[in-house]
């Protein structure tokens, strides 16, 4: 499997989904050029699959990465964290070698991306 959801990150996902078409929606993820690292990580909703993008389930959440990306993001885990200042997604990548401040921007060994200024 490409990826884990923890229960946290289930339980908001599902949360968020109830404003969603949850039969035929997914939660999209993966990666896009930019960001002060080089790559910069893509998660939210989509309704259109293609033939690009690989199908699954995580931990009851259908998901939906492109092919190109899993080599980036294999062995990712998402996690859903509440603290005082609020709550926020966060995402855990082993093949990510360098990472900002942020948190948000990323390069693997493989692929550097297209880094922007901060």
């Amino acid at each position: 499997m490409a990826i884990t959801i923890t229960e946290n990150a289930k339980m908001q996902i599902n949360e968020m989904m109830k404003n969603e078409d949850e039969q035929s929606v997914n939660l999209r993820f993966g990666v896009k050029g930019g960001g002060c690292s080089g790559l910069s990580y893509a998660l939210g909703f989509d309704y259109d699959i293609t033939d690009e993008d690989e199908q699954m389930e995580v931990n009851g959440i259908p998901v939906a990465i492109r092919k190109e990306d899993i080599p980036i993001v294999e062995g990712t885990t998402i996690d859903f964290k509440q603290n005082m200042m609020g709550g926020g997604f966060t995402i855990d990548n082993p093949n990510a070698i360098v990472s900002c401040g942020c948190g948000s921007s990323f390069k693997t060994k493989t692929n550097v991306g297209s880094p922007e200024k901060c």
